[in-house]
């Protein structure tokens, strides 16, 4: 028990001795390998932060080239003031200075004036120097997009219209279809109506339950109705009269006479009764009238008598 003791004492010390060890020791056991990598981090020394002034303007003057400023085309000009506001006596937070960042109203009014001001002092010296700031009316600029492009794009914006009107006529078709197919199905359905009504009528009728056979006059009474609606125009085109290419030729060749009911009695010739002969009439005159009205026919003879004559021959 005492050794035991003894032993984890020793142990302690040991372990206290090891984690006393100071820098130096550690940077020497690293160097060494001693020490298991991942377990401690090397620091990097710190950059020490030079201001080579003399060495960039030197790099400046390599790259710098002195330019017109027709090259160039700078310009840094404050933005113009707001004459609206002026002429109102007012001042806005432009002409004052105070411009606010995050309002995004005031930034995009400062680069407005800026590029207002920016133009007004560029054409001056842009006709200084006779350089044209308008484009010529027979200037033609080069298209971004070739022609081989463009037509490219045509021909996908053809074949995509083609794909809409053909994809419009098949809809267009399939209502077409659906709407001739209900006109079949009611007409069917009609029929079907029609025809159970009709059997029915006609068991009733077997039965003795009716004594009525207008069901029968059915198909015969849409006909009379047909032919009515067909013969309306024409009746009423007999009402308007002759038409007047007719009354024309009426008029230059004379009209032929009345054709129909020409033998018509009529009341001047019922009250004529000047041809009438009471003889003739009762048969009293001496002409003998056989039959059929005929003068002087010959009477046919008996059944007897023509027995008799046919025996004889």
């Amino acid at each position: 028990m005492e050794d035991f003791e003894e032993e984890s004492v020793s142990g302690s010390e040991s372990e206290g001795n090891d984690s006393v060890m100071s820098d130096g020791e550690l940077q020497e056991a690293f160097a060494k390998g001693l020490l298991k990598p991942g377990l401690n981090i090397p620091l990097e020394a710190r950059k020490k932060a030079v201001n080579n002034v003399e060495g960039l303007k030197q790099c400046l003057a390599d790259f710098k080239k002195d330019l017109a400023w027709v090259e160039r085309l700078d310009l840094a000009s404050r933005p113009l003031p707001d004459i609206m506001a002026k002429a109102d006596g007012k001042l806005t937070t432009l002409d004052s200075g105070e411009i606010h960042a995050e309002d995004d109203f005031q930034r995009e009014m400062y680069f407005y004036r800026q590029a207002q001001a920016a133009v007004l002092e560029a054409l001056p010296r842009l006709k200084k120097f006779n350089i044209s700031t308008k484009r010529p009316e027979d200037y033609f600029a080069e298209m971004a997009k070739t022609d081989h492009h463009m037509q490219k794009i045509r021909t996908k914006l053809l074949a995509k219209q083609a794909s809409m009107e053909k994809s419009e006529k098949a809809k267009q078709l399939r209502e077409l279809r659906k709407y001739g197919k209900k006109v079949q199905t009611d007409v069917l359905q009609k029929r079907q109506k029609d025809k159970k009504a009709m059997m029915t009528a006609v068991k009733k009728y077997q039965k003795g339950m009716t004594d009525k056979l207008d069901f029968m006059d059915g198909d015969q009474e849409k006909g009379k109705k047909g032919a009515s609606g067909a013969a309306g125009p024409n009746a009423a085109k007999k009402k308007r009269g002759p038409n007047a290419k007719r009354q024309y030729k009426d008029q230059r060749f004379g009209f032929g006479g009345k054709k129909r009911g020409s033998k018509w009695n009529t009341k001047e010739s019922h009250d004529d009764m000047s041809g009438f002969r009471s003889k003739a009439a009762h048969g009293k005159s001496g002409k003998n009238f056989g039959k059929g009205g005929k003068q002087g026919a010959s009477k046919r003879p008996g059944k007897n008598a023509r027995k008799k004559m046919k025996n004889r021959s």
